[in-house]
């Protein structure tokens, strides 16, 4: 059940966080729990460095699903549930989606049994793990880490960043073992030629790559941002360094002052940044993104492929009171560019068609339910040029008439 709010003046006094708005809230059931057993206590080690322990567990269906493995989030919750191995644990999904042990079943646990040791040296290169003061994970500090090389690559083609399609978990751990790739800016290298002649990889399928990655490089400077795997930067922080400075040449020679005026930008945070673009080693991997022909930059709203798609130019109001649903895949815009362009017209981009969709959208290999909701409620759908002509000011009555 949602409970909202239905005073508009005060929705706006109450406004939202990057997640959520604050006029609404949600209540759920309480989630399923089951039990099962323990089997044992792994420690991964994210893209970040962090290392985060999780339960490997007999399997047990909940919440609608089968359950093999659960976060343990870090060593002080390990402790303050004092799960060991063996255990009979109580296992649920938190919001219904993430599984976790809420705690270990004391009747049934083995007398002889021994509490958990955090690993002091990292599972994947075998370095010290480290704990930062004042903070509860430990970190591998090896930026040479396999697992943080490969998380990294994994999150810069991810869809929030680089939105390289086809760059998967699978594929990634792959072309680490085999050397092809050591840092994120090694994407721009692959060696073509030796894909094909790997098993798995068809004409087809390495030229869909090649195309994912070449399209990559026109992606904006806030996608880089995203994608370098900047501490604390995330989609919106990266947002508002990349519209503030416009370049990363710019963002790099801020000084720790400058980055800190910038609204929504804290201490912490400018710091982050600042120690970031000063590392030799994060350095060298921008000049190769450059050398690769990379965009840093970030278009000024309303102009320019970051905000409209390539050689297109956004009409500030020009979607004032329309709601218009992107599907399939567009030559010159990625997903985040499609809804960036729409928001920055002034429309509004939803997910999902509905009666007061105004447009449909429909790149190649578009989604057949869109269409098919679309075709039923009479709601018109435009091919990527149309699109376009509609953001650059375009009335959607005269694109429908001349079709």
């Amino acid at each position: 059940m949602v409970v909202k709010l239905d005073d508009l003046a005060r929705r706006d006094e109450l406004g939202s966080t990057a997640r959520a708005p604050r006029w609404a809230v949600a209540y759920k059931f309480p989630p399923e729990e089951r039990t099962t057993t323990l089997l044992d206590i792994g420690v991964s080690i994210g893209r970040t460095g962090r290392a985060t322990p999780f339960a490997v567990l007999a399997p047990v269906f909940v919440g609608g699903s089968t359950v093999a493995m659960a976060t343990l989030h870090n060593a002080d919750q390990v402790a303050a549930k004092d799960v060991r191995v063996g255990d009979t644990v109580i296992v649920r999904k938190a919001g219904d989606v993430i599984p976790e042990v809420v705690g270990p079943v004391l009747a049934d646990r083995d007398p002889n049994s021994t509490a958990w040791v955090f690993p002091a040296d990292c599972p994947t290169c075998g370095r010290p793990l480290v704990q930062p003061a004042g903070e509860v994970e430990h970190r591998c500090a090896n930026e040479r880490c396999p697992a943080r090389v490969a998380g990294a690559i994994e999150h810069f083609a991810s869809r929030s960043a680089m939105d390289i399609e086809g760059l998967g978990e699978q594929r990634v751990q792959l072309f680490s073992q085999l050397g092809m790739v050591s840092d994120v800016a090694d994407i721009y290298r692959l060696d073509y030629d030796r894909l094909r002649q790997m098993e798995g990889f068809g004409e087809l399928s390495v030229a869909n790559l090649a195309t994912a990655i070449e399209q990559s490089k026109q992606r904006r400077l806030a996608n880089v941002l995203v994608g370098l795997n900047i501490r604390h930067v995330g989609g919106t922080v990266a947002e508002v360094l990349a519209d503030h400075f416009g370049t990363l040449d710019a963002l790099a020679a801020a000084t720790l002052d400058d980055l800190a005026a910038v609204e929504g930008i804290g201490p912490v945070i400018a710091t982050s940044v600042a120690e970031f673009l000063a590392a030799p080693v994060n350095v060298a991997v921008i000049d190769k993104l450059r050398a690769a022909g990379v965009n840093l930059t970030q278009p000024a709203v309303g102009a320019g492929a970051g905000a409209g798609g390539e050689g297109s130019v956004v009409q500030p109001g020009a979607l004032d009171g329309l709601s218009v649903v992107v599907t399939g895949t567009l030559t010159s815009f990625g997903r985040t560019e499609a809804t960036a362009a729409i928001k920055a017209a002034g429309g509004a981009s939803p997910g999902s068609v509905s009666a007061k969709t105004s447009a449909v959208v429909a790149g190649d290999s578009p989604g057949a339910s869109k269409i098919a909701k679309a075709d039923k409620l009479g709601v018109p759908v435009i091919d990527e040029e149309a699109f376009v002509r509609l953001l650059s000011g375009t009335p959607l009555q005269q694109i429908l008439e001349d079709r």
